[in-house]
């Protein structure tokens, strides 16, 4: 459940606001003074914030700047000014909305649920993870398409990444020239296996200690390829 802070000195408006909220599944928390509102703001964790933007003690611009300092929580601000320098203020002191009163609570409602819900999905992107694959000091990253040996980035063509990401998912087993050709390269170059072979070897230049003793990609003779693990 989502926790909403409205930091509004007009009761009536906060108990309304609080009320449409509440019936809409967020969990919300009234402060009616500036200073205050600002303290549970900054101590505590809520997923979006409503200001009034005049208050006792802490006006709302302020709370706005200080917020935006430490968190990324979302802001609507509310407020009986209509001119469009207040707007833009508070705008620029970070916030996401700005809506005047006298305002729909349904109104208020919609727009809480879509700064949330695209919040959400902010979040959400860049929490996920990048797809690494990491074997003794070799290290592949699948989604950004770069490799680094003991730390040191190499540089890879699209086909020599290509082959050596297809090989370290689906390690310890054999491939054939043929597999390989038909896995990496599709229909791109008609029944010329040998270009497997030679981007094998540039390869096992980029990441093998020795091309002699290869720790990483291994020949199975008469057969074909295989990843070690």
């Amino acid at each position: 459940m989502s926790k909403v802070l409205i930091i509004e000195d007009e009761v009536a408006i906060a108990d309304l606001e609080k009320d449409y909220l509440e019936l809409s599944g967020f969990d919300v928390e009234i402060e009616n003074n500036g200073n205050q509102g600002l303290l549970r703001a900054l101590k505590e964790d809520f997923d979006m914030y409503i200001l009034d933007l005049m208050l006792p003690g802490v006006d709302g611009f302020e709370i706005c700047k200080k917020i935006r300092e430490s968190k990324n929580t979302p802001i609507l601000m509310v407020s009986a000014k209509k001119d469009d320098i207040d707007k833009i203020r508070g705008l620029g002191l970070g916030a996401d909305d700005y809506i005047t009163k006298p305002f729909s609570p349904s109104e208020l409602v919609a727009r809480v649920k879509a700064h949330l819900s695209r919040y959400e999905r902010l979040i959400n992107s860049t929490m996920q993870e990048n797809d690494v694959i990491e074997i003794r000091g070799l290290k592949i990253d699948k989604t950004a398409r770069r490799v680094w040996v003991n730390e040191e980035e190499k540089q890879f063509t699209t086909k020599e990444f290509d082959l050596l990401a297809f090989l370290a998912q689906n390690p310890n087993r054999v491939f054939s020239k043929e597999e390989l050709f038909s896995k990496i390269w599709d229909l791109e170059s008609v029944g010329d296996i040998a270009t497997v072979t030679v981007h094998i070897k540039k390869i096992r230049e980029k990441i093998e200690f020795s091309s002699t003793k290869p720790q990483y990609i291994e020949t199975i003779w008469g057969v074909g390829y295989r990843f070690k693990v």
